[in-house]
């Protein structure tokens, strides 16, 4: 199936009093692997993730082209800035093109400005957008504009230069190689958290404690870390 909502949020029981686990994007695939009342359990495709999401009306299939460049991306009514609705998509949602005009893609029944998009294969280098996310509101489970956690800020870029990464911390410590010292683009793992190094001198990461995406030094961020947390650097990959 294919998510043709901005955002699903994926539950780890089938309650809405449950704990969030994760968001599945406009576009992204996943398999329904047992239904019960208004609940589904799925494996999402990218990242074998499992949970239960809210049984709606979903795509069964769909070939997307483009995914979204920005931040996040509004939606029209019509090909014209005029006819702006409420609905935005997230950075990395992935959508079908089905018609072009102007300065604006056509998919579903909504268009898209061109600048918001990339096509599907379009690669970068790996952290070079990252910094949008910065002073996005942290929040346990998110991947969107609306609140993100530290492992999801990693996992977004990863998926979306088309490699794959997964999703908790626990898990992308056992999956990168192992580097000996702190450089760019190095990812520094605590116990449940997770920092992308901009510099040999600064980090940027969504930090529970600051309730944001933000930029620290790196020192700083090591002392302050094993102060308040106590806890120490368990890896660099």
């Amino acid at each position: 199936m294919i998510n043709n909502y901005p955002i699903i949020n994926i539950y780890e029981k089938n309650s809405l009093k449950s704990k969030l686990s994760s968001q599945i994007l406009f576009g992204e695939k996943f398999k329904i692997l047992s239904k019960k009342n208004n609940w589904l359990k799925i494996k999402t495709s990218y990242d074998k993730y499992t949970g239960f999401i809210k049984q709606r009306k979903y795509f069964k299939d769909r070939k997307n082209t483009h995914k979204v460049s920005s931040l996040n991306a509004s939606l029209y009514s019509k090909p014209n800035k005029n006819f702006l609705i409420r609905t935005k998509l997230p950075f990395c949602s992935l959508i079908s093109v089905i018609d072009k005009k102007k300065n604006f893609y056509k998919f579903e029944k909504y268009w898209i400005k061109k600048k918001d998009v990339v096509s599907i294969k379009y690669k970068q280098k790996l952290f070079k957008n990252i910094h949008i996310f910065k002073n996005i509101p942290y929040k346990w489970g998110g991947k969107t504009y609306q609140g993100i956690d530290c492992s999801a800020l990693v996992q977004l870029f990863f998926k979306f230069n088309n490699l794959y990464c997964p999703r908790d911390t626990k898990d992308q410590i056992k999956y990168f190689r192992k580097v000996k010292s702190i450089r760019k683009n190095s990812i520094i793992f605590w116990k449940g958290h997770v920092a992308v190094c901009l510099s040999k001198t600064q980090l940027i990461h969504a930090y529970g404690p600051k309730k944001k995406v933000i930029l620290m030094n790196i020192n700083k961020t090591l002392q302050l870390i094993e102060k308040t947390a106590r806890l120490k650097v368990i890896g660099i990959r």
